[in-house]
């Protein structure tokens, strides 16, 4: 990987901008501002991103946001499949489906098909029979109907992570830090300086994008004391490789139909979320059921979300929770017939969300900006948000959102 760490002298100190945090949302701005012709440095304290963005599905559906996010969704989706046509970050278009299993799921996925026709997203309604028959393996007891979206697209987020970064520095001129702490971030004489415990010389840029998650508190504590963020574990697995089995794209099910936002804008939707149990088991700890395969043919399970608030986080429990994956297990088991449900790994995975808005996005001294918060739409949402918000930010005419 090229890396500016290089020697003490040749390291270069002044850019246009700097980012800290090499997840997606960090990359995301990096991958614009570089499209702008800007010199851009990235500072992140592991070699590799190794938080939200490398522990989550990776699946990129636009699908599941509320019409706000689902412009910067259909937007990312576009980056990501023009970035794939220039190097493999691993994007696979196999669409997206949501599996209803009664007819209050059914009703929302037509409504949703509906809305989706009026806002021009592609989706195609699919009967029992041609979801059994376009993914062998769906239990025809679990299965009334689906809603496939065409165009959505799957990644392997650890591998399509590391290869974005090696394509930026390599091919697009990003200086990357990685094992890089940030310690510092003022604004002096009109630049912004940044200081890192590994270099005895500050870094200076016009603009800086702190994109560090929670970590933010460390540079900003008065702005990270007075935000409403909070912290969302989520939990998930995998099997060992199927032996024959295959599943395309991401299968999202009747527990994902009744949570994603899109589906709160459907005109039937509050009537039948008022009918439901808050204290069942699967409501409380945040479980939707779902799958998608891996290049190696395990297939990822998932997921449970247990909320914390920020000032609260030091205490969230970083130990796996069995009896979330027993009953994770005993439900996806009701869906799909696989080969074999063998677990091979069980993991946490952590990011933060705002409680009254949809991102953190603050500024300081004009020129750095706090961006985090971003939740569960970070895979989907960071390309697409990025862009607008370098446009804007940096008073650049970048159109297509």
């Amino acid at each position: 990987m090229k890396t500016s760490k290089k020697n003490g002298t040749s390291v270069k100190k002044e850019f246009d901008v700097i980012i800290v945090g090499g997840g997606i949302l960090g990359i995301s701005h990096a991958y614009h501002a570089l499209n702008a012709g800007l010199s851009v440095a990235l500072f992140e304290k592991n070699p590799m991103p190794r938080d939200a963005s490398v522990r989550n599905f990776g699946q990129v559906v636009p699908s599941g946001f509320n019409t706000r996010w689902q412009r910067y969704g259909r937007e990312s989706l576009r980056i990501y499949k023009e970035l794939q046509s220039k190097i493999d970050i691993t994007v696979r278009q196999e669409g997206t489906v949501y599996i209803a299993s009664d007819d209050e799921e059914l009703q929302l996925i037509n409504e949703l098909s509906e809305i989706n026709a009026q806002n021009g997203y592609s989706s195609i309604l699919l009967s029992e029979k041609e979801c059994l028959e376009k993914y062998p393996g769906l239990l025809k007891s679990y299965v009334k109907g689906g809603l496939w979206f065409p165009q959505e697209v799957v990644v392997d987020p650890i591998q399509g992570i590391s290869r974005l970064i090696n394509y930026l520095c390599d091919a697009r001129g990003l200086e990357y830090y990685p094992n890089t702490v940030v310690s510092n971030i003022t604004k002096a004489n009109g630049h912004v300086k940044v200081s890192t415990r590994q270099s005895n010389k500050d870094f200076t840029a016009q603009k800086a994008y702190v994109c560090s998650g929670n970590e933010f508190e460390l540079l900003f504590p008065e702005s990270f004391k007075e935000s409403d963020l909070k912290i969302v574990q989520l939990q998930m697995m995998d099997t060992i490789p199927q032996k024959q089995l295959k599943i395309s794209g991401s299968v999202l099910t009747g527990w994902t139909i009744r949570r994603y936002e899109s589906f709160q804008e459907c005109p039937g939707y509050a009537g039948i979320k008022s009918k439901e149990s808050k204290d069942a088991y699967h409501n409380m700890n945040g479980i939707h059921i779902l799958f998608k395969q891996l290049l190696d043919g395990s297939v990822v399970i998932g997921d449970s979300h247990r909320y914390q608030n920020i000032a609260e986080g030091a205490r969230m429990d970083f130990n796996t929770d069995n009896g979330l994956n027993d009953f994770m297990l005993s439900e996806a088991q009701k869906i799909y017939a696989l080969d074999t449900w063998r677990i091979r790994q069980t993991w946490l995975g952590h990011y933060c969300q705002c409680e009254s808005r949809d991102i953190y996005n603050e500024t300081i001294d004009n020129d750095i900006h706090i961006i985090t918060g971003i939740g569960g739409k970070g895979m989907t949402g960071s390309l697409g948000y990025a862009k607008e918000n370098i446009s804007k930010t940096l008073n650049l005419n970048i159109t297509g959102i």
